[in-house]
């Protein structure tokens, strides 16, 4: 996906086909990616690109040591 939105809208219509085919368990997955992709993108509203998954870990997890970036 090219942006945000697009992902968000994505995993939006294949909650409704997993909730259509009774698979609870990757509901509930995507619903937790939507909230973290909207509070991603709450605290980025000018950055329209689709994040990566460590990138929406680390906006949320700022202090987790895969996070921390050192400066020699």
């Amino acid at each position: 996906m090219s942006t945000i939105d697009e992902h968000i809208a994505k995993d939006k219509s294949e909650i409704e086909a997993a909730r259509a085919a009774g698979d609870q368990g990757k509901v509930r997955h995507l619903e937790e990616e939507v909230k973290d992709l909207e509070e991603y993108k709450a605290h980025h509203p000018d950055d329209k690109h689709d994040p990566t998954p460590l990138e929406v870990f680390c906006d949320l997890n700022p202090d987790a040591p895969e996070c921390l970036v050192y400066d020699d």
